[in-house]
């Protein structure tokens, strides 16, 4: 018998509050299907291809058909996703100017072929335009298999990240783990820090960001306080109780947490979490709103957030959030004209 402290890394409990299944030793499920129509979506959705004969984009995702998951068995993780896709395009051509669009579809996509391997079908409506129709079919064809490799990439790392948990470190190990600050810049940048170590002991960071919206502070304090304009601009059901203690949940499950601190019009604080995070782990979201009229400034500073998440969780915040709630009030705008 080993001697306390001796034995196998992945069966040590002690401070760990989720002791039970440590590392995921024993057959561990999650289901990645609703992360995937989301990514998918991402990575697809408005891909510009431009060559000699003229200017295609890709449109929505009309067709997505599938299932995604990954299992943890004794610390390896297993993949399984099969996709059936298909996404419109349009497009200019350059000479004559004549648009055109078509369709592009992915019948297969598994972990049973190499992405390169997938087949990809591009169509056009009748007519001329055919150049556009080789454009896409070369050009384009390149583009989505780039996209598709993301897709992985973020399924094997972002979606991932706490299900194989880390185990206790050797002593002074801790002290050892460093970073660089990634960059900085005046909407979106990463105010450098000494590591926090949370919950199970994993290094984090603190992210800055700010935004300029065309609409007043109580309006925008609004958009994250009202459970119908949740919904509206993050196209999922939610649920919303404004108040001290009161539960968040948005993007079906993936954004979870509590309101902290309200002050109408000018403060949010949330204890705020991806569910792609290790277990329990949240970070501390504080939303200042300063009035600008007729604009306002949203200041975000995020602290805690799991360094191996840090990109993933800035792209939340400005795609999922901030570019979600522009198109809204440009919608509202819209509708007022």
């Amino acid at each position: 018998m080993a001697k306390w402290g001796q034995g196998d890394p992945r069966w040590i409990v002690e401070e760990r509050a989720d002791g039970t299944n440590v590392n995921n030793w024993h057959w561990t499920e999650r289901d990645a299907t609703s992360w995937s129509k989301r990514k998918l979506k991402e990575v697809l959705e408005g891909l510009v291809v431009e060559g000699e004969a003229g200017r295609c984009e890709i449109g929505d995702l009309k067709h997505v058909e599938g299932e995604a998951s990954c299992n943890s068995r004794k610390g390896k993780l297993i993949f399984f996703y099969e996709w059936n896709l298909r996404l419109s395009w349009k497009g200019t051509v350059k000479e004559s100017g004549e648009k055109h669009k078509g369709s592009v579809e992915i019948p297969n996509l598994s972990e049973e072929n190499e992405v390169d391997d997938t087949e990809i079908n591009v169509s056009k409506k009748k007519g001329e335009g055919d150049v556009l129709k080789d454009l896409m079919r070369t050009e384009g064809t390149t583009k989505v298999r780039e996209a598709l490799r993301d897709y992985l990439k973020a399924l094997k790392t972002e979606f991932t990240l706490g299900m194989i948990l880390p185990t206790k470190a050797p002593a002074g190990q801790e002290l050892a783990m460093e970073r660089k600050p990634s960059g900085s810049t005046v909407q979106d940048s990463v105010t450098p820090q000494s590591l926090d170590m949370v919950g199970v002991k994993i290094p984090t960071v603190r992210l800055h960001m700010r935004e300029v919206f065309n609409s007043p502070a109580d309006e925008l304090y609004s958009i994250f306080t009202k459970k119908e304009l949740v919904q509206k601009f993050s196209k999922c059901p939610a649920v919303i109780e404004a108040e001290r203690g009161g539960k968040l949940q948005m993007f079906e499950g993936f954004v979870s947490g509590e309101y902290t601190e309200l002050v109408p019009s000018q403060r949010l604080v949330l204890k705020w979490r991806c569910r792609s995070w290790p277990d329990e782990h949240y970070a501390t979201v504080a939303l200042n709103f300063q009035d600008l009229a007729p604009q306002s400034e949203l200041e975000l500073e995020c602290k805690g957030v799991p360094v191996s998440h840090e990109e993933s969780t800035r792209q939340c915040w400005k795609k999922q959030y901030f570019e979600e709630i522009h198109i809204l009030l440009q919608q509202s705008k819209d509708s007022m004209e």
